[in-house]
């Protein structure tokens, strides 16, 4: 009795450490935090003067003793203190409240992720004043989120393309068959993006703005409709501000290698998969998840390369989010699948 009623004022959090964004689910509250994974720092006396949107809108535009720092690279903790700075305003802020509460957490990290970063991801959240820890893969949490019947004997397939990495499951009875992240994801399109406009136009863009052009006029297939965009950036030759004009296929040009490594390892994970679990991939197909599936025309792409039957996840930027915070509710099925 005591425990149900413990349970039920639980403050248990689900958190999606992504590369890009974090994104954090409270049980009983839905998503309460989604910012971008990004502190900016105080050079001088080390103090946080921003965190996620805030320290974003900083990004390119800081004074010299301000610097914007990503603690995640390619899915994984790279700067230690950061993160754990990161994780606990982002706690605080899902709670809102007093800072005594010490929240159950559970987080989705890439299925080929080392013992080495399982534990920083663990430490940081236990720092951060977590009272418990459970990790599981991202590709499993998206496949939840995403709504697949990932507790039954057949096959589900998944392609979870966040900013650092992408990661691709087979799915079947709650374990994962077939697990693959590969670090080729949003980030990389949007480098992609920045070489292209310096190389072909002599134009300097920073990071906001390629994201910026991939999401408008980014595609991985011909479109019906061309379309054109605007760019501002700073001529490199001339070193002032100026104004260009680029088109949908000159960036699905400059998008071909991180597209087409994405592509290479959907195919990798079909021909590695059992044949019985093939059968079902082909009659249930691929669905697709993560920021990075939004690309437009990818799911066409997807269709043309493979044969089978291709779908965006209903809510693409908040399954891995929404299939972790299914688990605090479901904690015999979170032990099941946890990493440890």
């Amino acid at each position: 009795m005591i425990s149900a009623m413990l349970s039920r004022f639980s403050h248990d959090l689900a958190i999606d450490l992504g590369t890009a964004n974090t994104c954090i689910f409270a049980r009983g509250r839905g998503i309460v935090v989604s910012e971008p994974s990004i502190v900016a720092l105080n050079k001088v006396n080390g103090r946080i003067e921003a965190v996620g949107t805030e320290a974003k809108e900083m990004l390119g535009r800081t004074p010299s003793n301000i610097t914007a720092i990503k603690p995640m690279k390619d899915g994984v903790i790279a700067d230690f203190e950061a993160a754990e700075r990161m994780l606990t305003h982002f706690i605080r802020k899902a709670h809102k409240r007093s800072g005594w509460l010490r929240p159950r957490v559970v987080i989705g990290v890439p299925s080929e992720i080392t013992q080495v970063e399982r534990r920083a991801v663990k430490d940081s959240a236990m720092r951060a004043k977590a009272s418990e820890v459970y990790l599981i893969e991202e590709a499993m949490a998206a496949a939840i989120g995403a709504g697949m019947p990932i507790t039954e004997a057949s096959g589900n397939m998944v392609v979870d393309i966040g900013g650092g990495t992408t990661d691709i499951a087979v799915i079947s009875l709650a374990g994962v068959v077939y697990g693959k992240s590969v670090r080729v994801a949003g980030n990389e399109l949007d480098d992609a993006i920045i070489a292209h406009a310096r190389k072909a136009h002599n134009l300097l863009v920073g990071e906001r703005t390629a994201e910026q052009i991939k999401i408008e006029i980014g595609s991985a297939f011909p479109l019906e409709t061309p379309i054109t965009m605007e760019v501002k950036g700073r001529h490199l030759t001339e070193g002032r501000p100026k104004t260009v004009t680029m088109d949908d296929t000159e960036i699905r040009k400059a998008l071909t290698e991180p597209v087409r490594a994405i592509v290479q390892a959907v195919h990798d994970a079909l021909e590695r998969i059992p044949p019985e679990l093939s059968a079902d991939i082909f009659d249930r197909g691929i669905i697709l998840t993560g920021g990075g599936s939004m690309l437009k025309s990818l799911d066409k792409r997807l269709r043309e390369e493979t044969g089978l039957p291709v779908q965006l996840a209903e809510d693409p930027l908040s399954s891995v989010v929404l299939g972790a915070g299914k688990m605090l509710s479901d904690f015999n099925l979170l032990r099941r699948i946890s990493l440890d």
